[in-house]
């Protein structure tokens, strides 16, 4: 069973930065097109980035697009996360997950952003 666990989320001022890992167990992480998705408080969870398995393709939401970096590490399997230029309306908790064959949620981690 693969477990996903989130890390790096902190609380941070507006225009600031913030990386998230995520770390898989199991040894199929590397042939999974991962994803980060993200829950702000009241809403659905929702899709920020995806990357393929060679992590030379990646896709963004349009809020997100040109401020977040989605990169991974098939060798240590960790997914990242790299969120610069930080705005309140990214305050969340994030998850990552395969993007086509979910596994369970991890416990995500929180980004809460001050203005």
């Amino acid at each position: 069973q693969v477990q996903l666990v989130e890390s790096g989320g902190d609380l941070v001022q507006a225009g600031g930065s913030l990386r998230l890992s995520c770390a898989a167990s199991g040894s199929t992480f590397r042939v999974r097109i991962m994803a980060w998705y993200r829950r702000a408080p009241g809403s659905q969870r929702d899709w920020v980035a995806s990357i393929n398995t060679d992590g030379d393709g990646t896709w963004y939401a349009d809020s997100v697009k040109g401020r977040f970096t989605i990169s991974r590490d098939n060798a240590k399997n960790i997914l990242y996360l790299q969120m610069n230029s930080l705005k309140p309306e990214d305050t969340a908790v994030y998850y990552c997950n395969d993007r086509l064959r979910q596994i369970n949620w991890g416990q995500g981690t929180q980004v809460t952003v001050s203005s």
